[in-house]
């Protein structure tokens, strides 16, 4: 696929990648304007559709958990499509205040980055190649996806890839800030939330009975003294911790949130069997302990030498940048854990995410634009054989 980058690179016309770029942008800030809270995404998704529909989609639709949908006609539709996908959600709840503030090249606005500038980027390839009038080899379904990030657990991606499964083989995600970047393997995943209970009571007249904090700042602390391995990388951390009922009182409850992850499936099994094993050991007859698990991302992968990667790294270098290869957690899980080709690229570069001073770079919007045009096309032009 590589030649095929280098030979679609240079026969296309580049003049109006400015004005894509710029499209990009003022979408992106437009999507970013709208609040869209993990599960709480439907009215950013009827603005997305509405723009699906503007730019000529067919079969527009927007499905139970407000992923919409919408497909670009390719030359030859009885063969297998190519999934371009980006998520909706942001981590940030719906009175956060969006304001946005411009310095130089650099917009700072809470999402923007992730994952405004990814859905504006993946409908801006229909805008481009409309400008353009071109058509792909193959049929383009493009799906803003939701429940990406937190407790959401790709719920989204999931429900829009059971949807898709038969019609594609091929799965280009997008992640804003990701450019230069090529995620080919999907890590593993495993998040529990973890309750202690005790009886509770006063803490001078009950001064030594069991407490649900005490127990869980023991039970962090233990989680805290776990060794890991450096290869394959393995990692937690205790996001959220949260109970008690007053000062002055010995906590009742308390709770905590555990991120695991992997890069291997039996190391994070690993992890999580000795995570286990200090529950037992911190639980008894007046310290009751449950466990409920609340995410579980597939891992998967392909090689980097796969026409894909590699295609993904030709794009970038057509543009001069050198590609870094990596493994992450994105929508990008579920469809590589049923063996699809699937790689995560982005749009341009930033920082700050998840954070409210979040920001984009708008100076490498334009070739982030140009390696996703190119893969695309490619993408399409190099697709199997298999009819639908």
């Amino acid at each position: 696929m590589k030649t095929l980058i280098e030979t679609i690179d240079s026969t296309l016309s580049w003049g109006e990648l400015p004005q894509t770029a710029a499209w990009v942008i003022e979408q992106g800030i437009a999507i970013q304007q709208i609040p869209a809270p993990t599960f709480a995404e439907h009215h950013r998704a009827e603005f997305v559709a509405s723009m699906m529909r503007a730019l000529g989609l067919r079969d527009v639709m927007i499905d139970a958990l407000a992923n919409v949908y919408g497909c670009l006609p390719g030359a030859a539709s009885d063969h297998a499509a190519v999934m371009l996908a980006a998520h909706t959600d942001t981590i940030f709840s719906s009175d956060t205040d969006l304001t946005l503030r411009r310095d130089g090249t650099l917009i700072y606005a809470p999402g923007l980055g992730d994952n405004s500038i990814g859905v504006s980027g993946m409908l801006g390839l229909v805008w481009a190649l409309t400008q353009a009038k071109i058509t792909p080899a193959r049929d383009l379904w493009f799906v803003a996806t939701t429940r990406e990030e937190g407790l959401g657990d790709l719920g989204g991606m999931r429900a829009a890839f059971e949807q898709l499964k038969s019609q594609i083989d091929t799965v280009i995600n997008l992640e804003g800030l990701a450019y230069g970047h090529v995620y080919h393997a999907g890590i593993a995943v495993r998040r529990l939330n973890i309750t202690i209970a005790t009886e509770g009571g006063h803490s001078w007249l009950h001064f030594g009975k069991p407490s649900a904090a005490h127990k869980l700042v023991e039970l962090g602390a233990r989680i805290a003294s776990i060794h890991l391995p450096q290869q394959p990388r393995t990692t937690y951390n205790i996001g959220m911790i949260r109970g008690g009922d007053a000062i002055n009182a010995i906590a009742s409850r308390a709770e905590l949130w555990l991120d695991m992850r992997s890069e291997d499936k039996d190391a994070l099994a690993k992890l999580e069997r000795q995570v286990h094993a200090h529950i037992d050991a911190v639980k008894s007859s007046d310290v009751r302990i449950t466990t409920e698990l609340v995410g579980d991302r597939p891992p998967g992968f392909i090689d980097p030498s796969h026409p894909l990667v590699q295609g993904a790294v030709a794009a970038l270098k057509c543009q001069g940048v050198r590609a870094s290869l990596e493994t992450g957690s994105t929508d990008g899980n579920v469809p590589l854990s049923f063996g699809v080709p699937t790689v995560t690229i982005g749009i341009t570069r930033g920082g700050n995410a998840h954070r409210l001073d979040e920001y984009i770079d708008t100076k490498p919007v334009a070739a982030g634009m140009r390696q996703l045009i190119v893969l695309a096309l490619a993408a399409a032009e190099n697709g199997a054989a298999r009819t639908k």
